[in-house]
């Protein structure tokens, strides 16, 4: 099994998991060994799975506009978390290839391993949740037939972003793609690089 094969088996499981409870509080219950890839690929798309759903229920007209504004706090709270995660995996990544030395006219890629694996881990969303409306018995035919071509999108698109993945990285083992990480250095969070929060300190 290669690596996007065993990683979309993951994502699926921690899709699966969560839906036996379907409650944005479930806490993880992540049964892959520690710091193994598997573990932390699981923890990855629970974090995706949490906030998808979190998104969902953010976008009820009728929600009370504070427990929106707490909504709201915690995706950004999710947000960093995942991005975090991803800057976790690209570090495991890293440290896996920290032996390999680039050819001389290796090429960089646009984006590393760790961000098209978590394209990989909405896909896997995307796919799921598409299938229920596709098999929706309350939807109507078209609703369904609508959604099935859709379906079929996305799983053509998983087919191509598996092959991508499996492909970049026997680039960056064989030498012929050269590894590179930048930092997100997201600033929203950031009390000393959001001015709204940084020049309401300065006004306490």
């Amino acid at each position: 099994m290669n690596f996007t094969e065993t990683a979309w088996n993951i994502f699926n499981t921690s899709i699966e998991d969560y839906h036996a409870y379907d409650d944005v509080n479930t806490l993880i219950n992540n049964t892959f060994p520690k710091d193994s890839l598997e573990r932390i690929l699981y923890a990855k798309n629970w974090i995706d799975t949490v906030q998808w759903h979190l998104e969902d229920i953010i976008r009820d007209e009728n929600i009370d506009p504070a427990e929106a504004l707490q909504l709201k706090r915690r995706i950004d709270s999710s947000n960093q978390h995942r991005t975090d995660l991803v800057e976790f995996i690209d570090s495991w990544f890293l440290k896996k290839y920290e032996n390999i030395i680039p050819k001389p006219a290796a090429k960089l890629n646009t984006e590393t391993p760790a961000w098209a694996i978590d394209r990989l881990s909405i896909l896997a969303l995307k796919v799921y949740h598409m299938s229920l409306e596709a098999n929706r018995a309350s939807a109507s035919d078209e609703h369904r037939a609508q959604c099935q071509a859709k379906l079929d999108v996305l799983m053509a698109q998983k087919e191509d972003l598996c092959t991508s993945i499996d492909q970049l990285l026997a680039d960056i083992e064989n030498g012929d793609v050269k590894m590179k990480v930048y930092k997100q250095m997201k600033m929203y969070n950031d009390e000393s690089l959001n001015p709204i929060l940084y020049q309401k300190g300065q006004q306490k």
